[in-house]
């Protein structure tokens, strides 16, 4: 889990990890100025890093300390179904399926917002473009992410980037079961929000470099 200034979420979502019973729990803190780190510390049987910020950067050192053959990449902000790990044991029970993701179900997790209905535009837009992307829980063979060179070491888009170099050595999957996923930052700025969500995936398909996308974008943490 990479996480960044994250104190009002880290500790109910390592409780829900922990209750899930995950053969082991990595936070990778990337620099938080507030309490998360304590917090996650204080959460038995979870492992904490510090790294560089960087979400990519930050997921790979948490895979390289990882033992399991199988990792899990979750977002502070994204709640896994409660048979979360039934699902990834039946989904790469498959050969061929080197990874695969959760469907996504976007929220006002701060009390109701007239904007609410609008973070159903994130859902479509995962199911649309069939990529998966970071918010929707990747888990993937240790092979299959240590064959294609883990995350790349960019600013923004380190997930679909990921997802297509995955597609080339094997099957992704995107499983029936959803995974809630906070919408604050669309809340926060709906606009600009909205366009990021479609533009920036389509400039990247088209080829543009994802640290020119990122200057664009500002801020991607």
């Amino acid at each position: 889990m990479p996480v960044l200034d994250e104190e009002a979420r880290i500790a109910a979502r390592l409780a829900e990890l922990v209750a899930s019973r995950f053969h082991e729990l990595i936070v990778v803190d990337g620099g938080s100025r507030d309490r998360t780190v304590e917090l996650a510390r204080a959460h038995a049987g979870v492992r904490v890093l510090v790294t560089a910020r960087g979400r990519g950067q930050q997921m790979n050192a948490g895979a390289r300390e990882a033992t399991g053959e199988v990792l899990l990449f979750v977002h502070a902000d994204a709640q896994l179904p409660a048979d979360a790990g039934a699902w990834i044991e039946r989904t790469l029970a498959v050969p061929d399926v080197v990874a695969g993701a959760f469907r996504l179900h976007t929220v006002a997790d701060v009390g109701r917002n007239w904007l609410g209905p609008f973070l159903r535009i994130a859902d479509i837009r995962s199911h649309v473009t069939r990529v998966p992307y970071g918010d929707q829980a990747l888990f993937v063979r240790r092979a299959a992410f240590e064959a294609v060179g883990g995350f790349p070491d960019v600013p923004l888009m380190e997930d679909i980037e990921l997802a297509q170099r995955l597609r080339g050595v094997g099957r992704l999957v995107v499983v029936p079961a959803y995974v809630r996923v906070s919408g604050r930052r669309f809340l926060q700025h709906p606009i600009a929000g909205t366009l990021a969500m479609w533009t920036f995936p389509t400039l990247h398909r088209l080829g543009v470099p994802p640290r020119l996308l990122a200057r664009l974008y500002g801020n991607p943490r």
